[in-house]
């Protein structure tokens, strides 16, 4: 079988240093250099994210850049599925580094004899803290190690958008990817990723997960604050929600027992952890009390959504 033609798309805003170290690493990869086009999808970045994709221009392929100026990751996405050129369009994160082989492993499912019932493929995500992690943050981040081989995941398994391939005809039969799941900013709401795996899986394909195509994917200083994990926990809890109301309304049933059940829950959980953060104030277990508050907002941000559903809003 002839060697895929394939898309490696990177989703970039404003992260021009991390960029550089994505950039380094596919432009290595021992795949066919005729056989893959590389492009940068710039989301409206502000720092010198075009700089750093100029440095690249004497490599094979060189990538291209492109300007997507509607905000949000999924605009990103999408924009990159409209430009592709290949048969396979792998998505990425810019935060990401990779090995040479990765593009090799991530694709070698789309040759196999089980092609025609594979909707996307996706790789380990092992998270990496360059400047380190505080003490109190351990354990909230773990790698994507979903199986020991490269086969089809359970119907409770699914991907991580910082590292997943489609063959194009998926999004040409099926659509793209859903905008009003967006990450904008620093609005950490999202769910396209989860969104666009369901769909495909719905229709009788299978997501795959491939370990040997494996990234590391780096989070910075500014990701490992107290603020930031409130908000991703707020956020994140959001999209949960609002994901499991759209697959209970999809089927027809009624989303009111759902949230009523959860509504108790986190009232329930948001009251606990928010006495636990106190009480480990007071004793000065300060890393027991942010993780009790990150919890506690996370139950804020089940509740919020709760609310918004409710009435039929995002």
């Amino acid at each position: 079988m002839p060697t895929l033609r394939v898309t490696v798309a990177v989703i970039t805003y404003n992260r021009f240093r991390y960029l550089r170290e994505t950039l380094s690493g596919l432009v290595r990869q021992n795949y066919p250099a005729d056989r893959w086009e590389l492009l940068v999808i710039d989301n409206n970045s502000t720092d010198k994210t075009r700089d750093v994709v100029s440095l690249f221009m004497g490599s094979n392929p060189s990538p291209r850049w492109i300007l997507e100026s509607r905000q949000g990751l999924d605009h990103g996405r999408n924009r990159a599925v409209e430009e592709a050129r290949g048969d396979v369009i792998a998505l990425v994160d810019d935060d990401i580094i990779v090995e040479p082989d990765w593009l090799a492993q991530l694709v070698a499912p789309f040759t196999s004899e089980k092609s025609h019932s594979i909707g996307v493929v996706g790789g380990e995500v092992v998270p990496i803290f360059p400047d380190g992690i505080p003490p109190w943050l351990q354990g909230f981040h773990r790698p994507l190690a979903l199986r020991p081989d490269a086969g089809a995941l359970l119907p409770s398994q699914t991907l991580m958008g910082a590292n997943f391939a489609f063959p194009k005809w998926v999004f040409e039969r099926f659509g793209t990817f859903d905008t009003t799941l967006d990450r904008r900013g620093a609005m950490l709401f999202g769910g396209g990723d989860t969104e666009m795996i369901r769909r495909i899986r719905s229709v009788g394909l299978e997501a795959w997960f491939v370990p040997g195509a494996r990234v590391l994917h780096q989070i910075s200083a500014s990701r490992l604050t107290l603020d930031h994990a409130r908000r991703h926990a707020f956020d994140a809890a959001r999209s949960r929600v609002f994901d499991q109301v759209r697959v209970l309304r999809e089927s027809g049933r009624s989303a009111a027992p759902y949230l009523a059940s959860r509504a108790i829950g986190s009232l329930f959980k948001l009251a606990g952890f928010a006495l636990a953060a106190g009480a480990c104030f007071v004793a000065f277990q300060n890393g027991a009390a942010r993780r009790a508050v990150v919890r506690a907002w996370r139950s804020c941000g089940y509740l919020y959504q709760i609310a918004r559903s409710a009435v039929g809003k995002i």
